[in-house]
């Protein structure tokens, strides 16, 4: 069992009050990790923390601040045999999910660190003679970042490195269901050096949530808030942040499309699909939802995809080495039971996979998809996939856009200009030609549109987020007024 601490002003402490909570393990129940269950007054005093240390990091050269952050990434990449026990024993993930997260969260932060030297401003023409007007970004302030538990390190890694990149302080707010992952991430960027209170880290128990986030939204140091997880989360941290007039970048649910149109590379497809469909169980943000195929070629990608989806191996991730390890809880299996319930009921049939009895869920997918039943919209957030076949490409983007999400969507096909113009059909965020939907990278602006949320991380993009766009003149020359 994992015991561990929260971090505020540079010192490690438990709840004000002493309590704590108990995160058990998916698959066996044990107890996997003891953790604070903050207190409103311990959220404040992070908040507290981190405006005290806002002007000196704010002030600190960005060649400072970037050897910091590559310290970081360096410290966190040793850390890799810890994260991939803690996110096997919190969440019941893979060890290649968890490598992977380790990987690309490292690469983060050295991307973070590149861009401390790329906050830059405009000069704009004035039509005041003598004047010098410019667009100047500045530090906001304390930012918070909401982590889940789903891609955990490389999420939480997300909600805090460009806002330190950009001179900002911060304050992480764990996931209740890996407080230990998350709190590897702070060990990181405290070996690292970073200066008391620059990163605070805050636990808190489910039930005490809202109040612990509207604790530091409240408080008028808190000048930022990121988010990733459920769009009906989302919607409650952006009406905090409303009543409080706080900007918010949301990260929301999704439910991606892949469309096949009738000249892809079938085996190119298969491969993506089933990489996008089933890496972490499908339990990605990004995750391959609906697998939207031309009849001219269904069956030959269908028989294909299934063959390769029942050759995944299945397994408890602290035993040996799986691809689909445990699932995050039981809600997820039953949801999930009452899906393929649904529809079967209504004309879908099973190709492969189909219910399960604990958190250890094949790969699953059903073909023949309609708009009747509920996997068609609903984000299973799981291995379980829906077929839904089309004729031609306007029923393909009609499908691919029916639905309340937009964050990623793949479109496969070789005539790349037909499949491009596809691509800019697709009401989402993000869309990749002949890739996955599962793709992330450092320095893309990454967020989504719809239901899946508002604003973006990664590269400039990020560098808006979370700065303060600022006009600033100077007169240099007698200025005339009209009185």
């Amino acid at each position: 069992m994992n015991e561990i601490q929260m971090l505020i002003g540079g010192q490690r402490q438990a709840a004000s009050n002493g309590a704590s909570f108990e995160r058990r393990n998916p698959l066996d129940h044990s107890v996997a990790t003891r953790a604070p269950a903050a207190t409103v007054a311990d959220a404040q005093a992070a908040v507290e923390a981190a405006a005290k240390a806002f002007p000196a990091w704010a002030a600190m050269g960005p060649g400072e601040r970037r050897g910091l952050l590559m310290k970081a990434s360096q410290s966190l990449a040793a850390k890799a045999d810890a994260f991939i026990a803690a996110m096997a024993t919190e969440t019941g993930a893979s060890a290649i999910w968890a490598g992977f997260n380790v990987h690309l969260a490292a690469d983060m932060l050295l991307e973070a660190a590149a861009l401390t030297t790329q906050i830059d401003g405009q000069v704009i023409p004035s039509n005041v003679p003598g004047n010098v007007a410019m667009a100047v970004r500045q530090p906001a302030g304390v930012v918070l970042g909401i982590a889940p538990w789903n891609a955990p390190v490389i999420l939480g890694v997300r909600a805090i490195s460009t806002p330190l990149a950009c001179g900002n302080t911060v304050i992480l707010k764990g996931s209740e269901l890996c407080p230990a992952t998350h709190g590897l991430i702070i060990e990181a960027l405290q070996e690292a050096g970073l200066p008391p209170g620059v990163v605070n880290f805050v636990t808190n128990a489910p039930a005490d949530a809202g109040a612990v986030v509207e604790a530091i939204v409240a408080h008028p140091a808190l000048r930022r808030v990121n988010f990733t997880g459920s769009t009906k989360v989302g919607k409650l941290i952006a009406q905090t942040c409303a009543k409080y007039l706080k900007p918010a970048v949301l990260e929301l649910g999704g439910k991606a499309p892949f469309v096949v149109l009738d000249d892809a590379d079938i085996d190119a497809a298969v491969a993506a699909a089933t990489f996008g469909a089933f890496a972490n169980s499908g339990q990605i943000c990004m995750s391959t939802e609906r697998l939207i195929v031309d009849q001219a070629v269904a069956d030959e990608f269908v028989a294909k995809l299934t063959a390769r989806a029942q050759s995944l191996p299945l397994g408890d991730p602290r035993q040996g080495p799986v691809v689909l390890g445990s699932v995050v809880d039981m809600a997820t299996v039953q949801r999930c039971n009452a899906l393929i319930d649904d529809a079967l009921a209504k004309g879908a049939k099973l190709l492969c996979g189909g219910k399960a009895d604990n958190t250890l869920m094949p790969a699953t997918l059903l073909d023949h998809v309609t708009p009747e039943m509920e996997i068609y919209r609903e984000e299973s957030f799981a291995p379980v996939k829906a077929i839904v076949r089309v004729n031609g490409v306007e029923e393909a983007v009609a499908c691919a856009n029916d639905n309340e999400f937009g964050l990623a969507a793949a479109v496969f096909g070789r005539d790349v200009s037909r499949a491009w113009n596809v691509a800019g059909r697709i009401e989402s965020g993000i869309c990749h030609v002949n890739g996955p939907t599962v793709h992330d990278e450092a320095q893309m602006p990454f967020g989504g549109v719809k239901s899946s949320g508002y604003g973006k991380f990664g590269g400039q993009a990020g560098i808006d987020s979370f700065t303060e766009l600022r006009w600033i003149t100077i007169q240099n020359q007698p200025r005339h007024y009209p009185f």
